[in-house]
């Protein structure tokens, strides 16, 4: 019998090393309003010894747009903690000693929170911000920090080691800041909006193609969050966002006729594709 070299394998620990602090992404229209937010950032104290400075190239057509865009720079930052943000902000008000005095605040609050930003909503006509706008007016709402389950897209740290990624069944340039929230609070993380004062240029801008994405989004999660049958090649259950119904539906009595329906209902489908 052949005897065979041992195989080098290398161990996972639970420390993570980041080759910088920040990884600052951006989607570039304009270069030069690009130059003149790297500039602010400069200035604010985020250096390029320990920050790096990311961008996709728009500037002549959309390369990529946000959701598949920003998934790249959510993959390739090596960063400790991803910024990402629009080209028309400008640090001209809190620094990075601010900053990371709202990181370390957060961490010691919740350490797995996910998300933090400067504008967002915890609920209902409930926003809570503290940002200034094109007219140099600022501007305040709620109180901060506040877990929110959504982040206005402007300026949003992510924390690397949550992994998060937008869905790859959205496109465009609105609601991705919502869309990541909702990932993270799948994957058992929280969103915060902490009082982090910058400069963003304008107010946005609710277009058509805004409207469009937000009924993608609501289609989507409609999908996502359906009750279903589950089987597994061990054992088979009800998932449902209603504890009740779950409780209930996972009965061997009820999963016996759950499951009748879902073959029925699967056997329906799959013969109305076949017509």
């Amino acid at each position: 019998m052949e005897v065979l070299s041992p195989i080098t394998s290398r161990a996972i620990s639970g420390k993570q090393a980041f080759p910088f602090k920040y990884s600052i992404c951006t989607l570039v229209t304009n270069p030069d309003e690009y130059q003149e937010m790297l500039q602010s950032f400069v200035r604010a104290g985020f250096d390029p010894s320990f920050c790096e400075f990311l961008h996709i190239d728009n500037s002549k057509s959309n390369t990529f747009e946000a959701y598949s865009g920003l998934n790249k720079f959510l993959q390739e930052a090596q960063g400790k903690y991803i910024i990402l943000c629009h080209q028309d902000i400008l640090l001209n008000y809190d620094n990075l000693e601010v900053l990371e005095k709202r990181i370390e605040e957060i961490e010691t609050m919740d350490p797995r929170w996910a998300i933090i930003g400067n504008a967002g909503a915890v609920g209902i006509k409930n926003k809570v911000y503290r940002i200034s706008e094109g007219d140099g007016v600022f501007r305040k709402c709620g109180h901060p920090p506040a877990k929110v389950v959504s982040v206005d897209e402007n300026f949003i740290l992510v924390k690397k080691e949550a992994n998060l990624a937008l869905s790859g069944d959205l496109s465009g340039f609105h609601l991705y800041g919502t869309d990541l929230c909702i990932i993270a609070s799948i994957l058992g993380y929280n969103a915060y909006v902490v009082n982090f004062h910058l400069l963003h240029k304008s107010k946005g801008n609710a277009d058509k193609s805004f409207f469009d994405i937000k009924k993608n989004l609501i289609k989507k999660y409609s999908r996502a969050f359906a009750p279903r049958f589950i089987e597994t090649t061990m054992t088979k259950m009800v998932i449902s966002s209603s504890s009740f119904l779950t409780k209930l539906l996972n009965t061997g009595f009820m999963l016996f006729w759950v499951r009748q329906y879902f073959k029925l209902k699967f056997r329906k489908d799959l013969k109305r594709k076949i017509e």
